[in-house]
């Protein structure tokens, strides 16, 4: 018996799955279905179009004024409301009443809404970051003996070279 929960837990799951499957593919066949003449629709790409014609598996859609394109049904991503099709066509951007209003500077920020020099943040360089050239250390200075360290090494240990 404690065999078979498992099996019949994993069955149940997989009916819900596919049952919500075919919720979906029958939601998008009625909102293809629900596309006629005139009709604002947004492509599975992004593209924006007017549809002109409907057949069965095609769809003809006006894609720039006087630009028709043949696209197959599936194809078609949202139907849009006409609302919503003007305003992505004039280039409005979306209003949200409920959103907050941010201020385009930093009036809003501050008691008075007035912006003080003090108040400002310095981002300024110092006088001297511009300067590049590094200072020498002892480590850089030439050595007054051209030879090498192992030569004076062994010049020091009375061995010759």
């Amino acid at each position: 018996m404690e065999l078979l929960f498992p099996f019949v837990l994993l069955i149940g799951i997989m009916l819900l799955m596919t049952r919500s499957a075919k919720n979906k593919q029958r939601q998008a066949a009625h909102m293809r279905d629900s596309m006629e003449p005139g009709t604002g629709v947004r492509t599975i790409g992004g593209m924006y179009a007017l549809v002109k014609e409907v057949h069965e598996d095609i769809v003809v859609l006006e894609i720039a004024p006087g630009v028709q394109a043949v696209y197959a049904k599936n194809s078609i991503g949202a139907v849009l409301d006409p609302e919503e099709y003007e305003r992505v066509i004039s280039g409005e951007p979306p209003f949200d009443e409920d959103a907050p209003v941010v201020p385009d500077d930093a009036s809003a920020l501050t008691e008075d809404g007035v912006v003080r020099e003090d108040d400002r943040v310095g981002l300024d360089k110092p006088e001297n970051a511009g300067d590049t050239t590094p200072e020498a250390t002892p480590e850089d200075e030439p050595k007054s003996d051209s030879r090498s360290e192992d030569s004076r090494r062994d010049g020091e240990n009375g061995s010759k070279p």
